[in-house]
């Protein structure tokens, strides 16, 4: 037996519980220090290219070992009872791990502003969004079969299966044949900050680097403007909005 088994078995049932979940959480932090090293040493199309070929490797040993040991069934890799689940179940799920990838968002967010301040806090905000949304639209690209440089048509489409439309409403309205714009309706955020009577929490420059990114991933040829963001005043009916547009022909493109 090695030594940390014989720890182990010193351990009470809880203290064993917990030490699981944080060998769990050791795998998580671990998987993301590869992504982010390999795009440090090689750049973010490398990094990308890697975790497609390891993710899926990496999901097929992990889920079915888990399986074995913990006794559920799988279909095609997935567990059987998430299958059957009814949509309704479902839905909820999927709106639960949404408030859960939001609620991580705000801890990260408040534990550097609470140790070193909000500058720091929306720099390293800010430089997220530079990284996750272009990951973001590389996941959604896979997982709903949008072509590289789709144009409009499959930013439209991928932004419906963002993370944010799980818990946010938001609306696309066409203006004229070659741009659109999008509204951020309802803000889980800013919605929760005005029924406590505080100001919009001023995401503007998040923002930007987050709607830019996303739209370049999808398409090299988009450009992005934005109409209104806190701290920037907006009506009522929409916390932020933004134009997105592909330039015509003979028109030089831009951001």
């Amino acid at each position: 037996m090695s030594d940390s088994a014989r720890v182990f078995t010193t351990f009470d049932r809880e203290r064993r519980a917990r030490f699981i979940l944080d060998i769990f959480h050791r795998i998580i932090v671990h998987y993301a220090l590869w992504f982010t090293e390999i795009r440090h040493q090689m750049g973010m199309e490398k990094a990308l290219e890697m975790l497609g070929v390891a993710g899926d490797r990496s999901w097929q040993i992990q889920i079915r070992r888990l399986s074995k040991l913990l006794g559920f069934e799988l279909e095609k890799d997935i567990p059987k009872a998430l299958l059957e689940m009814p949509k309704e179940d479902q839905k909820r799920l999927l709106e639960g791990i949404a408030a859960n990838w939001l609620a991580n968002d705000g801890v990260w967010f408040q534990a550097v502003e609470f140790s070193s301040g909000m500058v720091d806090a929306k720099r390293c905000n800010d430089a997220c969004w530079g990284h996750f949304s272009p990951f973001e639209a590389w996941s959604i690209k896979r997982f709903a079969a949008i072509p590289e440089n789709a144009g409009l048509e499959g930013l439209k489409k991928a932004l419906t299966h963002r993370i944010y439309a799980l818990i946010n409403r938001f609306s696309i309205i066409d203006d004229g044949p070659n741009a659109f714009v999008f509204q951020m309706n309802d803000c889980r955020v800013q919605s929760a900050r005005k029924r406590k009577g505080l100001d919009d929490y001023p995401c503007k420059s998040g923002g930007t680097v987050e709607y830019t990114y996303f739209a370049k991933a999808m398409d090299r040829r988009i450009r992005t403007e934005c109409i209104g963001c806190p701290p920037d005043p907006h009506p009522g009916e929409w916390f932020c909005c933004w134009r997105v547009s592909m330039p015509q022909e003979g028109e030089e493109e831009g951001t």
